[in-house]
């Protein structure tokens, strides 16, 4: 069994995240602070995360397809590819970036220091396709007022559904993520019945209590996204996150999914965009429009302590090289132990 170290995939939830997504430019000057950031973004997290113990700071780092053959070459995830456009009824563009940083805290200030402190290394070499500052919203809501991730599995089910194992041995301890931003016509929402919103969504709003299956629509969000193959749920870890500009009149949910193959998020979104059956599709995509759409390769923290300036990677994950990385081996929290005390703090 590998003994590969994952990066905080299944950190528990935090109050503000920064999910930034950014561009390799043609010129391959930046490559190497690319992959010296690798090794380097444990050190950078000890040096934020230290001002504030207990803020949880942490940050995940994933490749797009095209990033990963230009850093590293072979081998590569068996399952990595460019995110894939999905036409249906709505349409889920892609927008492929090259790198995803996932940055978490309880505070903001500490997201936004360590998104400087890492465009202050690489920002010369890369270009900026997005950056959204995520929030919680009130008791876990998002901005058309229903809780979010209410059936985010935890724990070991967590890991069971994020983590990859044995099915691709060169790459296990590491993941796939799948991101999207959605803009929503609040005005149309809300003038809907609550009723109405409740069959879209699957729940009740005020209570978060799941619709009898008997009164859920077929078209329910959560009937949609609810993938069973061989009498096995196939879950994913989201931790979405509201975000928004008042007076752009901008509101929206940042979707990010994490799974052991992008193969199940791709399923959902098929069922979402295209129906299932076809043209029975999410009623909630008639006011959320995704604007954005990119797939990453989520390497273990073992195999990012291993690469080198030049782009090898001195030893496969979870052999040699384990040892260096485990100064990020995750915490009860999920922070890398970062910016904590021995054993971090506790979760929560």
């Amino acid at each position: 069994m590998s003994s590969a170290i994952p990066q905080p995939v299944i950190a528990t939830l935090t109050k503000s995240a920064i999910f930034l997504a950014v561009t390799l430019k043609p010129e391959p000057l930046g490559d190497t602070a690319v992959r010296a950031l690798c090794g380097d973004l444990p050190s950078l997290l000890r040096a934020v995360g230290f001002r504030d113990p207990g803020g949880r700071l942490s940050c995940v780092m994933g490749f797009g397809s095209d990033a990963w053959d230009r850093l590293f070459g072979q081998p590569r995830p068996v399952e990595l590819h460019p995110f894939r456009e999905i036409r249906g009824v709505h349409h889920a563009v892609s927008t492929q970036a090259d790198l995803l940083f996932h940055i978490r805290a309880m505070r903001m200030d500490l997201c936004f220091e360590l998104a400087s402190e890492i465009m202050s290394r690489i920002g010369d070499g890369v270009a900026n396709v997005d950056e959204v500052h995520g929030f919680k919203y009130f008791d876990e809501r998002d901005l058309l007022g229903f809780v979010d991730g209410t059936e985010n599995p935890v724990d070991q089910d967590a890991a069971d559904a994020a983590i990859i194992g044995e099915e691709d041995a060169d790459f296990a301890g590491g993941s796939y993520v799948i991101v999207q931003k959605y803009l929503h016509d609040v005005r149309a929402w809300n003038a809907m019945p609550v009723e109405h919103q409740e069959g879209i969504i699957g729940r009740k709003k005020l209570s978060d209590i799941e619709l009898a299956e008997a009164a859920k629509p077929t078209y329910a969000h959560n009937v949609l996204t609810n993938i069973v193959e061989n009498g096995e749920q196939l879950q994913i870890v989201r931790d979405n996150m509201p975000f928004g500009e008042v007076g752009k009149g901008e509101f929206g949910t940042y979707f990010i999914g994490y799974a052991r193959s992008p193969r199940r998020i791709e399923l959902m979104l098929t069922n979402m965009f295209v129906g299932n059956p076809p043209g029975n599709y999410d009623r909630l995509l008639d006011v959320s429009k995704a604007v954005t759409g990119s797939l990453f390769f989520v390497p273990s923290a073992t195999f990012l302590a291993n690469v080198t300036a030049e782009g090898a990677v001195v030893a496969p994950a979870g052999t040699e090289g384990a040892a260096d990385a485990e100064a990020s081996r995750p915490v009860s929290d999920g922070s890398l132990g970062i910016g904590s005390l021995k054993g971090g703090p506790a979760r929560e």
